[in-house]
């Protein structure tokens, strides 16, 4: 009985992570894919998910596990930029719609709610 609740908050856990579609999406509009995409955002955005350092801490306090690699790090992994963006729409997305996730990465956790990441959204839409 406890390992099938263990496989069940584990099922849980995982559907309430972003689809790969939608990190695709969102990693094509921050960079179109491309490795060596210039810092962002007046030097503050890092990586092909174009990543701020308190994004990155909020990320890190949801996942301890991540803090090991560091901030430099989303410049030059996306594997491990990937898994900070999960951690942090994991974090402030629970129960949230693509369009919501895509807000909140744009926007902070309050991002779903701003008018201002209302057209961010329609890029990553049209990415999707």
């Amino acid at each position: 009985m406890k390992y099938l609740l263990i496989l069940i908050a584990s099922a849980s856990t995982a559907l309430a992570q972003p689809s790969t579609k939608l990190l695709d999406a969102i990693r094509t509009v921050e960079s179109q894919n491309d490795p060596n995409v210039p810092d962002g955002d007046g030097g503050k955005a890092i990586g092909q998910y174009q990543i701020w350092y308190a994004y990155w801490l909020d990320a890190v306090a949801y996942d301890p596990s991540l803090k090991a690699r560091g901030y430099a790090a989303c410049r030059t992994d996306e594997a491990y930029a990937r898994k900070v963006v999960i951690a942090y729409l994991t974090r402030y997305g629970k129960g949230k719609t693509d369009e919501q996730l895509a807000r909140i990465h744009n926007g902070g956790p309050s991002g779903h709610r701003k008018s201002s990441t209302l057209k961010y959204w329609k890029k990553v839409q049209n990415e999707l």
